[in-house]
């Protein structure tokens, strides 16, 4: 059998999926798609070893990508969401593409809502050549980012500041999200389930980007291609509640056909 890249993952200069190799990509997508796939049934696919796949498991499960289990492997927990600093990395380049296209979206003088997470964070950079926006937040990496810009005004809701990704959640978050009514909420997910939930794991996260719904006229889902099907504990609401989604591949027909009965406008931001 051929063994490629048996035991390094090499890192995609383009942003990729951090330090993954694409046999790694490809089983992450399998586990996905199945649910479970098993080591032998991989080696078959990828025509490599079982010690080569399981070498790939124990590395993308330390990186908590998936979760081991007797002769395979299967989805993450569905109740703890991966580490901030993985999040980061994560597709960081299919995240840096997808802001691009939200930000084309949005026009100069705008009032915003960007909520906490790695793609919104990533939609705050893409904004800094606005100009004129007035953004409320409870992300205070985003609220660093763009309030060097002279011309922006960032109001930073209140509440707990989470230490582990500088999120802003509580009663006193929804009070300042509360007091507004802006042009347009942006807002990323942790999944989006096969009927068209949108998924979370902190009820008190989800709690805040519920609210941005209701008080933005128009709102903005920014997230990657593996965030379809992935599962997360607490529902946050459905596909029908946003008004765009902004992802870089194009999803299931099953999934495109629920966008399109929901009137919910599709764009994708393809390769560079």
């Amino acid at each position: 059998m051929s063994d490629p890249a048996s035991t390094t993952a090499a890192v995609d200069p383009r942003g990729g999926r951090s330090g993954l190799n694409p046999r790694q990509e490809r089983i992450i997508d399998l586990v996905r798609e199945r649910g479970f796939v098993a080591i032998e049934a991989l080696a078959e696919h990828f025509e490599v070893t079982p010690q080569t796949i399981r070498r790939d498991i124990n590395q993308l499960c330390e990186r908590g990508l998936m979760r081991r289990y007797h002769g395979g492997a299967g989805l993450p927990s569905s109740v703890e969401n991966l580490a901030y600093q993985t999040r980061q990395v994560l597709n960081r380049g299919e995240k840096a593409r997808i802001a691009k296209v939200v930000a084309a979206e949005v026009p100069d003088n705008a009032s915003l809502f960007i909520n906490i997470g790695t793609t919104t964070e990533e939609v705050a950079k893409a904004l800094v050549d606005h100009h004129g926006l007035r953004v409320i937040t409870n992300n205070l990496n985003v609220a660093n980012m763009l309030a060097e810009k002279r011309d922006f005004e960032v109001i930073v809701a209140g509440g707990l500041v989470r230490s582990r990704d500088r999120g802003i959640v509580g009663e006193a978050t929804l009070d300042t999200i509360r007091q507004f009514k802006v042009d347009i909420g942006i807002i990323g997910i942790s999944g989006i389930d096969d009927d068209g939930s949108l998924l979370d794991f902190d009820y008190r996260e989800v709690r805040v980007s519920q609210a941005i719904i209701v008080n933005s006229r128009r709102v903005f889902l920014a997230t990657d291609h593996t965030k379809f099907g992935r599962n997360a504990l607490v529902r946050l609401g459905h596909v029908r509640e946003i008004d765009a989604l902004f992802t870089d591949r194009r999803p299931s027909k099953a999934m495109q056909q629920i966008l399109k009965e929901s009137e919910v406008d599709l764009h994708i931001a393809g390769a560079d």
